[in-house]
């Protein structure tokens, strides 16, 4: 935890730097927009607060219509709002840069919702220790945060993906596969784990709460979109943390969104809330922004980038994982300072968490 005075540095800095999403004369004003979102337990609760009106109460107060779509393919989610159909989508960190950041498109992280604290995991069958997995062959959904966790799991042994197989398995097929006897070693995430974990032979052998804050859920927005409409930004947040605040609660309202949420997702509320247990959400709008600002993720995402440029997900002929800069709240860079596609934002977050005093 830092210390109280450098964290209301922070803060000092982050409400300084909303000025910088003031529209500019020529600025393309919008009143219509679209957010893409995706079955995940940390995304889940966009498609409650559409469904319970706030986040039309909040366009509302802001003069403005944001349509929430859910897509059932979290991939062709991102590609749509890669592609411009979309203003805003929820995605991974990893994802957002190699996706819409490689191919061209400027994109702010605008929410940082949770990250993953031990919904992803490595499960080996019949075996008990990590190092166990070396010269096995490892299904897993291949360039996923599951083949990042796989890397970051071997490096922690000193070993590297060379000293395993990869076998690029749909996660839709994952529990099937493991199954069959010639499966021994998988990489997923939940609820597919505790559907793997729930049979005689699995062992769980490393999880994302051993590498905690590298997995980011987002929420992220066109760059342009948001300088030149800001007050999208402040609808999209102010409805968020309306809903975490009834999400958190322990109330009956709380419990039936909860509840609400696990049904919408194919579980229940006793799973839904498991998988809340393995997710370290921030509640709090204060929480994203000490997390937006700390150290820690710029640490992470320069582990991101040289895992996507080592696969060759950051563009054909990408000379270092320097090619795509990455700015953040503090004002540093990662990478190309004249080519930045990807930056995170502790303002937006800020203003609600101001709001909410």
């Amino acid at each position: 935890m830092r210390k109280t005075s450098r964290f209301v540095a922070a803060i000092v800095a982050v409400t300084v730097a909303i000025a910088g999403f003031a529209a500019p004369a020529s600025a393309e004003k919008k009143t219509e927009f679209k957010l893409a979102w995706s079955i995940y337990v940390g995304w889940m609760p966009w498609g409650w607060a559409a469904d319970h009106g706030i986040v039309k109460k909040w366009a509302d107060k802001y003069g403005i219509k944001i349509d929430v779509v859910q897509f059932n393919d979290y991939i062709e989610s991102i590609n749509q709002y890669t592609a411009g159909a979309y203003d805003a989508v929820t995605a991974t960190n990893m994802d957002t840069l190699a996706i819409p950041a490689v191919g061209g498109v400027d994109t702010t992280a605008l929410i940082v919702g949770d990250f993953s604290n031990g919904n992803d995991a490595v499960i080996l069958k019949d075996k008990s220790k990590l190092s166990d997995i070396i010269g096995q062959k490892v299904n897993l959904v291949e360039l996923s945060v599951s083949h990042y966790l796989l890397a970051r799991a071997l490096e922690s042994i000193g070993k590297s993906e060379k000293d395993v197989t990869v076998v690029n398995t749909s996660d839709a097929d994952m529990v099937a596969a493991w199954n069959t006897p010639d499966v021994s070693a998988v990489v997923t995430w939940n609820p597919l784990v505790a559907e793997i974990m729930a049979t005689p032979k699995a062992h769980k052998v490393f999880d994302s709460s051993q590498i905690p804050g590298e997995i980011i859920d987002l929420t992220v927005v066109n760059t342009k979109t948001l300088h030149d409409n800001p007050n999208f930004g402040r609808a999209l947040t102010g409805a968020w943390y309306e809903t975490m605040a009834i999400m958190a609660s322990d109330t009956p309202e709380g419990k039936e969104a909860r509840e609400a949420m696990g049904k919408a997702s194919e579980t229940d509320l006793a799973g839904y809330e498991m998988q809340l247990a393995s997710t370290k959400m921030f509640y709090q709008p204060a929480q994203g922004v000490e997390f937006a600002m700390s150290g820690s993720l710029h640490k992470t995402m320069d582990s991101v980038r040289k895992f996507l440029f080592a696969h060759g997900l950051l563009g054909q002929g990408a000379p270092s994982a320097d090619v795509v800069g990455i700015a953040f709240p503090d004002g540093k860079v990662l990478g190309d300072k004249n080519n930045v596609k990807l930056r995170f934002t502790a303002a937006f977050m800020n203003e609600a968490a101001q709001a909410g005093k």
